[in-house]
């Protein structure tokens, strides 16, 4: 069982998504409020719009600015464990 062994660790989310991605963005919050998760970094939705059949199958780009600010989250969220922070 996970309660017991992951109170309090930190999370962030980076989600790339179809539309807007707030959906998909609540049922992770209420994971994380079930395991008592603590969020340390606000939520990054990349809406990549892919709303027909066609366009859900096919290959996607993620725009550098998304990549750039989920590779800063990532590594700020990385740095904070390392040094005990989080």
């Amino acid at each position: 069982p996970l309660l017991g062994r992951v109170e309090g660790r930190a999370y962030a989310t980076l989600i790339a998504a179809g539309s807007d991605g707030e959906g998909a963005q609540r049922q992770i919050d209420r994971i994380a409020t079930g395991w008592r998760l603590k969020r340390v970094a606000p939520p990054i939705i990349v809406n990549l719009a892919a709303q027909t059949p066609e366009a859900i199958t096919a290959p996607k780009t993620v725009p550098e600015a998304a990549l750039v600010q989920a590779r800063d989250t990532g590594a700020a969220l990385a740095e904070g464990l390392r040094i005990g922070l989080f």
